[in-house]
């Protein structure tokens, strides 16, 4: 049977490339690997596919950047040229981005079966994109492959549910974190930036809500630059957020540097004091790797990493997020644990599934 498995952004890459080593072991599965391109910048996304080991995408549909509406139009029409060219018997997506819901809506018109990796995730505010995308994904989908016990909660809430429909197997991008743990150990990103181990923190920043508004971006901006004057910051800046930084001659404090490769990134984290982001990714995998993460935003569709782990959300709140990183300078800030399932075998859960499925 034929699988196609959609990229469309960077954190995807790391979702994909433990299910396809997965499904690879099942020899009745044929693979195509599209990569939409929203990404749209090359170099960085292609450092992913090398690290991780994925093969070169089959197809790139070269979709590139612009407004929410163009963005899933381009994606829908080209990716309707595949799906009707080859016919699979499964198209299977990743996470909450304009390329999953583009390519889940055009399968599901198609009579083509969706399988959805990372279902079910809420952060319950509308006004988000990625929101308003994964529960669109999620009524489409015939396959829902869940990270948590909450998650299935918020699909039986919605009405989705069933034993041959969702099924909580862990978090596949823990299974690229575990697996390649142990190279990113040997990254020399710490010396090549002059770092000490645990004397800097890490920031990532690139939510619409935080810095496509300048009222939000001016006052995060001062709020790090505040926290700047506690302990350095490091923060491998995103594109769309270094524009906003340029357009809005916005001033900062702490450090800027180009974004990190996937083993570079997860030694700068693994020794960093703690993480500062408002990326979800990240919320994760900080929590297995025991560092504190601080999530700036008002909301996580992510609760596991703040009932189980490192994480607190800090809402955009100067006092809040100072208090929260003197608890953590000062050794008083809370541990946690590994959440159930996330043990490295997701992948090989979800192809034992749709093996049992389709055989």
């Amino acid at each position: 049977m034929l699988v196609i498995l959609i990229c469309g952004v960077r954190p995807n890459f790391m979702k994909i490339a433990p299910v396809m080593e997965a499904l690879k072991k099942h020899t009745d599965f044929e693979l195509l690997l599209v990569h939409t391109g929203q990404h749209y910048d090359d170099n960085l996304s292609k450092v992913f596919f090398e690290e991780l080991g994925i093969p070169k995408p089959d197809i790139n549909l070269g979709v590139g950047s612009g407004s929410h509406a163009w963005q899933a139009a381009e994606v829908m029409k080209k990716i309707e040229e595949i799906f009707i060219d080859r016919i699979p018997d499964l198209v299977i997506v990743v996470g909450d981005v304009n390329s999953t819901i583009s390519c889940a809506l055009t399968a599901k018109k198609l009579h083509i079966d969706v399988a959805h990796i990372e279902a079910g995730l809420r952060s319950h505010d509308r006004k988000m994109p990625e929101e308003l995308n994964r529960i669109v994904v999620d009524h489409l989908s015939d396959y829902l492959f869940i990270t948590s016990k909450k998650a299935g909660l918020n699909l039986f809430f919605e009405g989705i549910h069933g034993r041959n429909k969702v099924f909580f197997v862990g978090n596949v991008l823990i299974d690229t974190l575990l697996k390649n743990r142990e190279k990113a150990e040997k990254s020399e990103i710490l010396r090549t930036l002059n770092l000490e181990k645990q004397k800097y923190a890490v920031l990532t920043l690139h939510r619409e809500g935080n810095v496509d508004l300048l009222d939000s971006l001016q006052k995060m901006t001062s709020i790090l630059n505040a926290v700047q004057k506690k302990i350095d910051i490091v923060c491998p800046i995103h594109p769309r957020t270094m524009k906003k930084f340029k357009r809005n001659s916005i001033d900062v404090d702490f450090r800027l540097i180009y974004p990190l490769g996937y083993l570079d990134f997860i030694n700068l984290m693994s020794n960093s004091k703690f993480v500062m982001t408002d990326s979800g990714g990240i919320q994760e995998e900080t929590t297995v790797l025991g560092i504190p993460c601080l999530t700036l935003r008002d909301n996580t569709e992510r609760p596991v990493t703040v009932t189980d782990g490192t994480n607190i959300v800090t809402f955009l709140d100067e006092k809040n997020i100072l208090s929260n990183v003197d608890d953590i300078l000062n050794g008083k800030f809370k541990t946690g644990k590994i959440p159930e399932k996330w043990d490295g075998k997701a992948s090989e859960r979800i192809a034992k599934i749709l093996w049992d499925i389709y055989e």
